[in-house]
This record gives C-alpha cells, structure tokens and sequence, in this order.
C-alpha cells in the first residue's frame, strides 16, 4: 500500500510539474502570436505603401 501512495505522490509532482511548463508554454506562444501578427500588420502596411522595396539582381537601387 505504500508503495502505491510513493508513486501516487510522484505522478502526482509530475502532473503539476508538467502543468506549469505548459503554461508557460502558453504563455510564450501567445506573446509569439501577438507578435507574427504585428509583423503581418507591419508587412501589410508597408505593402500598402509601396515602401517594400525588393532589389532584384541586376536591377539599381534607387540612389543611382
């Protein structure tokens, strides 16, 4: 019987270890999400503006 109470008590530590990484984890994958989104709002709005300027190859930059 106590045997079975030690390794109650132990899967017992393991859940509640394991249940706060994953909130932690939440918690860093929401901060993600809010920030990819100001990245896309970011990208849009200079999209919008024509400002995103991609150089190809053998194409000159503006300043020549």
């Amino acid at each position: 019987m106590q045997q079975l109470e030690e390794q109650i008590a132990h899967l017992t530590r393991t859940v509640d270890e394991l249940n706060e990484i994953v909130t932690r984890q939440q918690s860093d994958i929401d901060v993600l999400k809010r920030r990819v989104q100001m990245l896309m709002e970011r990208e849009a709005a200079r999209e919008a503006e024509g400002s995103g300027g991609v150089v190809m190859g053998d194409e000159r930059p503006p300043h020549y």
